[in-house]
């Protein structure tokens, strides 16, 4: 659930961020990695974590993914960031039989709601009166994606016991992910002890500060499904200017490009190609560069890689962003612009940005 990167500095941050969210707008993100809920939590004077057993680490990991994609759920989430950016969203999660229906509703800035229905996702801009449909892998921050950890994280993180708490009037299981290196930030996960449902996270430096947290403020679990609640909308929604982005699975091989070697504990998951396009705009036609994008992961946090051939691209600036735990880095190689945006340490993405080259 990771806001866009921006620069220390409100004025600083927005002028920076205009060049970057044009881009962005271009590829949306996939689905970032579970991130972290605010405020309580570990009491400062608990005794030091110990290191969760495999079998109960794997058990809790298990819980936490199956809570998320089996449950039935809705609450409010609050997003906090070390430098006072607070935001909101109602969130919920259906299941029926083999069916599955989610919904976003942002509470504060720009208003927009996503809706998902199996494989198909919804974006709604109501003040643009435009509905932005993708079909396949969920490109949204949806509850189930941020609500879960790949078990295979634990080759990069160490899972240890930090206790118990209460979270939204819930008793929680807290456990902490201790990364084996540099390349990645700690997160500490709050699990329901009843659902294993994660309630909360936060993700924290090397020195343990809290850089992000994004957690429920209040949740009720084993709600009955409401499936009209998603799908009214979906049907509403066609009502608006309808987009639906072309994206062809490829890999970066067949577009010519070499990643040697990556990043260790990092894997590719998903490589989109964008065709060229052109749109209809209120004054005049657009020509919509091609584009690709690259998605790694390490089971927990993801990088996403977006490649724009320069002849297409608006003239822009070297960037490098943060915002929260999000940091973003924008460059030229060679007739291309590199743009890199993870939850992710500055210089894990600059190894990406120097793995990458251009085959001859």
């Amino acid at each position: 659930m990771s806001a866009p990167p921006c620069l220390p500095g409100r004025r600083a941050a927005g002028l920076a961020l205009a060049s970057l969210l044009a881009l962005l707008a271009l590829f949306p993100l996939l689905p970032a990695t579970a991130v972290a809920g605010p405020v309580e939590g570990v009491p400062a004077e608990a005794a030091p974590a110990a290191a969760a057993a495999p079998g109960d680490a794997q058990a809790w990991l298990a819980r936490m993914r199956a809570a998320a994609s089996s449950r039935n759920y809705q609450g409010t989430m609050m997003y906090v960031t070390a430098t006072g950016v607070m935001s909101s969203s109602r969130v919920a999660h259906f299941c029926v039989g083999d069916q599955v229906y989610e919904r976003i509703e942002t509470l504060d800035g720009r208003p927009r709601q996503v809706y998902r229905h199996n494989e198909r996702v919804h974006t709604v801009w109501p003040g643009s009166g435009v509905t932005v449909v993708e079909q396949g892998r969920p490109t949204s921050p949806l509850p189930s994606v941020t609500q879960s950890v790949d078990p295979s994280a634990l080759l990069q993180y160490e899972l240890r016991d930090e206790g118990q708490a209460r979270v939204a009037g819930r008793e929680a299981r807290v456990l902490r992910l201790q990364p084996r290196d540099a390349l990645r930030y700690a997160q500490r996960l709050w699990a329901d002890r009843e659902t294993g449902l994660m309630l909360r996270a936060e993700i924290l430096d090397a020195d343990g500060a809290v850089l992000e947290s994004t957690g429920f403020s209040s949740v009720e679990i084993g709600v009955r499904a409401q499936p009209e609640s998603v799908l009214q909308p979906i049907r509403q929604s066609a009502r608006l200017r309808v987009l639906r982005p072309v994206q062809v699975s490829t890999a970066l091989e067949a577009e010519g490009w070499t990643l040697a070697p990556a990043p260790p504990g990092f894997r590719l998951t998903a490589c989109v190609k964008r065709p060229a396009s052109r749109e209809a705009a209120a004054d005049g036609e657009v020509q919509r560069p091609e584009g690709l994008q690259a998605v790694f992961s390490d089971g927990l946090t993801h990088v996403s890689l977006f490649v724009e051939p320069i002849a297409a691209a608006a003239p822009r600036k070297p960037l490098r962003a943060r915002f929260g735990a999000t940091h973003s880095l924008s460059e030229r190689k060679g007739e291309f612009w590199l743009t890199l945006v993870g939850d992710a340490p500055l210089p894990t993405l600059q190894a990406f940005f120097d793995a990458l080259q251009r085959r001859p």
